[in-house]
């Protein structure tokens, strides 16, 4: 484990906290570099002052296959404007050890194409808590289980409602920090409500050994919010952030706090708090 990984904020040490606090974790998901690096760094930065427990940064990615509309939308954006891979460790480095554990969320090729261990050690040299991977299974993350381990990363792969009992077992073994349930087959976008058998998903994989189970794909209220949270450890909201950015003005981040502060008392009455 890197020297630097020791002093870094972990998603489990968030969770740990926000479980202590008798609520789930608001966790945050925002696209790195939209709609300038600056800008999007500053819009973490309002997200973790409005309460937000954890961020995913996500690295634009030019052939998505998990990402609904809006994120493509912020996302192709940021990637017409010379975003790269290494403004997310600038983004990262930026914000992080501002209270909030700070995850990428990425597709598998541009770890790649960094190649794994450079990537891992940039990360956590940047204070970086970890990668969420959605096109990556455990069953083909050797090299990222090894680079990880070694600097001390999370590691988050994503069950879905299909998931066989088996299959849950297995990535649970195989994940650190949380498990990250997604609460419906497909792509990410707001809904008007969350699949009746997220709750199920999350039991199923609590049973399987997991900690901490985490829900994300389509919460977008404070009523989500509160919903979900009162059975999961962690609320992911990604979309509604985004689109709330997409229809602000630049640098404009009263509208993007306003929502957070919405989520954020969702998630503070999920269980009375």
């Amino acid at each position: 484990m890197s020297i630097a990984s020791t002093a870094r904020l972990r998603s489990a040490d968030v969770l740990e906290a926000t479980h202590e606090a008798g609520r789930p974790a608001l966790i945050a998901y925002l696209p790195v570099g939209y709609p300038s690096l600056e800008h999007s760094i500053d819009a973490v930065r309002c997200l973790i002052d409005e309460g937000v427990d954890a961020i995913e940064l996500g690295l634009p990615y030019s052939d998505p296959v998990m990402d609904g509309p809006v994120i493509q939308e912020a996302a192709s954006t940021a990637l017409a404007a010379g975003i790269r891979t290494r403004d997310l460790f600038t983004a990262v480095e930026a914000v992080a050890g501002r209270g909030a554990a700070i995850l990428s969320m990425t597709y598998w090729n541009p770890v790649l194409a960094t190649g794994v261990d450079t990537f891992a050690a940039r990360l956590a040299a940047a204070g970086g808590a970890g990668l969420i991977t959605p096109d990556l299974i455990p069953d083909e993350a050797g090299d990222w289980i090894a680079a990880s381990d070694r600097e001390g990363l999370d590691r988050i792969f994503l069950v879905a409602p299909s998931s066989p009992s088996d299959r849950l077992t297995y990535v649970v073994q195989h994940a650190t920090g949380f498990v990250y349930a997604a609460s419906t087959m497909g792509v990410t976008g707001t809904r008007a409500s969350v699949s009746a058998a997220t709750e199920g998903l999350v039991e199923r994989t609590r049973s399987a050994g997991a900690r901490f189970v985490c829900v994300g794909l389509g919460v977008s209220t404070a009523e989500q919010a509160a919903e979900v949270g009162a059975y999961a450890d962690g609320v992911i909201v990604g979309s509604a952030f985004v689109r709330t950015l997409l229809e602000s003005e630049p640098g404009d981040l009263s509208a993007l706090a306003r929502t957070a502060r919405e989520l954020r008392s969702g998630v503070d009455q999920a269980r009375g708090c």
